[in-house]
């Protein structure tokens, strides 16, 4: 875990920069490595300050967190971190299917790699298997944030059609669903 501590009108302290990092320990549990932690402590006339931002894998969970003491700021703050990581993990969890539900799909076309320099117009060249599972267009939406895609093939668990999420130039996502007949 890469941990960077930033004190803004205050003197650096090893004390609340160990303390800080132990208390981070407690995230390994909810998610994978590689993990990036930014924590700020602050303080301003009487009102201390902790804020933290954790990346990993995709998500980036923010928290902050004001009181009277440093050490207190850091508890809250962590355990605001703490509660927002056990609802990610177990939202993954319920919108996971079983693996006899998936189906496979291929795509096959195959074209022999010299007749490739000798055609004009274009190739399929690369062919992809992936497993398509039932899920809804929110947790589609999410796993392709999780996986830093900019598409996502999925069986939409509503009506059982295969659709496609793809984000936007302008940052929101759109949906390709089958006309039905």
């Amino acid at each position: 875990m890469q941990i960077t501590t930033t004190f803004r009108h205050i003197e650096p302290s090893d004390a609340l920069k160990s303390y800080a990092e132990e208390k981070l320990e407690r995230v390994r549990k909810y998610i994978d490595e590689p993990i990036s932690a930014q924590v700020f402590l602050t303080v301003e006339k009487i009102r201390h300050s902790a804020d933290v931002t954790i990346t990993a894998k995709g998500i980036t969970i923010k928290a902050s967190e004001e009181t009277g003491d440093m050490y207190a700021a850091i508890d809250m703050v962590l355990d605001k971190i703490e509660r927002q990581l056990q609802r990610y993990k177990e939202r993954l969890k319920e919108h996971k299917l079983s693996a006899e539900s998936t189906e496979q799909f291929f795509l096959k076309s195959v074209v022999k790699a010299e007749s490739i320099d000798n055609r004009s117009d274009p190739v399929i060249i690369k062919s992809s298997t992936f497993s398509s599972k039932p899920m809804s267009v929110d947790e589609a939406v999410m796993q392709m944030d999780l996986l830093h895609k900019d598409f996502l093939v999925f069986t939409n668990a509503g009506n059982d059609a295969i659709n496609v999420i793809y984000r936007r130039k302008d940052g929101n996502y759109g949906l390709i669903e089958p006309e039905r007949k």
